[in-house]
């Protein structure tokens, strides 16, 4: 959450909503006063996955960074998919919908009986039980 707030902040765009789930995330941003949605992503991913390579090697055991794939090597499994998916987001009530949605997502995966419950999501800042992980721009 730490990286998304600095990408945030250096590319100045609003972060309306966030769900973190254990292989996917859902982002409900602005646009961002520097760049587009897409080198937002960029950056986040980019952040991220540098962060995660240098975690690693200060964990993993002397020689095992490397991963063998198809017969070749590589020095870390692929963490982010290649695209992400965006969706225009025109009106209030599309916004509460997308919201809504992603919210859900833990409850429907059985993660948490109640959204607000999932501690990765600005759902908890919504149903007023404090600022989450990560501030939201209600606006």
């Amino acid at each position: 959450m730490r990286i998304l707030d600095e990408v945030r902040e250096q590319c100045g765009f609003r972060v309306a909503g966030y769900v973190v789930m254990p292989e996917h995330v859902h982002l409900l941003i602005g646009e961002p006063r520097t760049g587009t949605p897409s080198t937002v992503m960029q950056v986040l991913k980019q952040r991220v996955s540098r962060e995660a390579r240098q975690r690693r090697r200060k964990t993993a055991p002397q020689g095992q960074l490397r991963f063998e794939f198809g017969g070749g090597m590589a020095t870390l499994p692929q963490f982010w998919q290649r695209r992400f998916h965006d969706f225009n987001v025109w009106s209030a009530k599309k916004r509460s919908e997308k919201l809504k949605y992603m919210h859900m997502n833990p409850v429907k995966r059985g993660l948490v009986v109640r959204p607000e419950d999932w501690a990765w999501s600005s759902c908890a800042a919504y149903a007023g039980n404090g600022p989450g992980l990560l501030p939201i721009d209600f606006e």
